[in-house]
């Protein structure tokens, strides 16, 4: 496990004591300050990772050294230190910056737990980050994948590891969900970068000629080849294979298509010369290959040999956390494609987009947001300016703009988004707080703040 640069502040010389010592067993390293302005100088005098603060202190109390903290650092984990009866404060302090809090007297082992996870938490951050600087100095179009969620985070960490191999990648998702950006970002990031990346949607090319397109023919080998063609395999050598929609391939395709895998050989269509190539195959499907391997439609061999590194890619509606940012990125590039100067989206077109459950995922939100910033006549885009009559009714009823203060609204919100959680988690709370992106302990606060059983 990753080892923190610790700072333990406390006024309690004994609690701080007992604090640093079990810190320092863990293998952490660990520095003290007595008071608000002795932390705020340790902060600023050389680099901490986590901060425990306690709440009560004499003089600056934890609230204001929090926000001082997060001030000169608003990367800097803080766990607020409280005594039971302050946890409304504490919760309070959350709100203003602090990944979670501990009640007095300090469970170590809970304490050691938080901390580990926060390890975790930071570990993965940093590989995301070297993930993203490796994609700029490539140049890459990194910024179509825009994400906050989660899961997102999960498996653009798994591109990271996946990438440098050689693995075939079967990735699964709904149409619309973006798993050829997830190719073109493992291709990308991948030793082929420099070779081709050839994408072939096997959907969209009839049965007859897919055989043709992807491994090539000889002249004469059917009516109307009048002279040898090169197919998708000789092209991608020494690169990438990115073969969409793979479960409509024919049972002949299929034979081929394992045998390359088996033996990284194939032959021409009407040719008898066997033909070595490199080429990492990454795959996509929106349909069950496990149902059609069952149903007999898809060989069970060549499914085995696809999915050694399988990705789920999330559909927009688990992942709606991520609406707000995708809306902007597609207001900003479409703006500058249009010559409009579109600032944002109004409260209640925001609403609207939120609520809606997208069954063509992110390129339905992307083809709704083109046509809105086409046709708006003012700088904010607004409710007029959606297709209400193109989108199913569902997406008005119950969707009323929210009324009241803004912490009733965003109460109200919360509400929703904390009941579809439960209900996609199956009621394990442990999973919902996962899908929410917060802990269980703000789970179960928010479970009583709002009355739910």
């Amino acid at each position: 496990m990753t080892k923190l640069n610790i700072l333990i502040v406390e006024d309690g010389q004994s609690q701080r004591e007992m604090l640093r010592d079990f810190m320092a067993s863990e293998g952490h390293s660990v520095r003290e300050a007595q008071n608000g302005q002795e932390a705020i100088d340790r902060v600023m005098a050389g680099h901490v990772d986590l901060v425990l603060l306690d709440y009560k202190m004499p003089g600056m109390d934890g609230m204001e050294v929090l926000s001082r903290l997060k001030s000169i650092n608003p990367a800097i984990d803080v766990i607020m230190i409280t005594a039971f009866g302050t946890i409304e404060t504490a919760v309070e302090a959350m709100k203003q910056g602090a990944l979670d809090y501990i009640t007095k007297p300090v469970d170590l082992d809970e304490l050691s737990i938080l901390i580990d996870r926060i390890a975790e938490r930071k570990v993965l951050i940093r590989e995301n980050e070297i993930l993203r600087q490796k994609l700029w100095k490539k140049g890459s179009s990194s910024d179509q994948i825009i994400y906050r969620n989660r899961r997102m985070e999960d498996l653009i960490n798994m591109v990271s590891r996946v990438a440098p191999s050689r693995a075939t990648v079967l990735l699964q998702g709904e149409s619309g969900t973006g798993k050829e950006l997830f190719a073109r970002l493992i291709h990308t990031m991948s030793p082929r970068s420099e070779k081709p990346l050839i994408v072939v949607n096997c959907s969209a090319i009839p049965e007859t000629l897919l055989e043709s397109e992807l491994f090539g023919h000889e002249r004469g080998a059917f009516t109307g080849a009048a002279a040898r063609r090169i197919g998708r395999f000789e092209e991608a050598d020494g690169g990438t294979l990115f073969l969409d929609e793979i479960g409509e391939l024919s049972p002949p395709v299929q034979v081929k298509l394992l045998r390359f895998l088996q033996e990284r050989e194939f032959q021409r269509l009407g040719g008898n010369q066997v033909i070595k190539a490199d080429v990492r195959i990454i795959s996509a499907t929106n349909r069950d290959l496990e149902g059609k391997v069952r149903e007999g439609t898809f060989r069970e061999d060549l499914f085995y040999r696809l999915n050694v590194v399988v990705m789920n890619i999330l559909p927009l509606r688990e992942r709606k956390e991520d609406i707000p940012l995708l809306v902007n990125h597609f207001i900003e590039r479409f703006s500058r494609d249009n010559g409009k100067e579109i600032k944002g989206v109004s409260v209640e077109a925001m609403d609207v987009l939120l609520k809606y459950n997208y069954p063509g995922n992110v390129r339905e939100l992307e083809n709704i947001v083109e046509r809105a910033v086409v046709i708006a006549r003012d700088s904010v885009i607004s409710l007029r300016d959606l297709p209400f009559q193109e989108l199913p009714s569902h997406v008005t009823e119950g969707s009323r703009p929210f009324k009241g203060s803004m912490r009733s609204a965003i109460e109200e919100m919360e509400q929703e988004m904390i009941q579809k959680a439960l209900d996609e988690a199956d009621h394990n709370q442990t999973r919902a707080a996962s899908i929410l992106g917060i802990s269980e302990r703000m789970l179960r606060y928010k479970l009583k703040k709002y009355g739910f059983k």
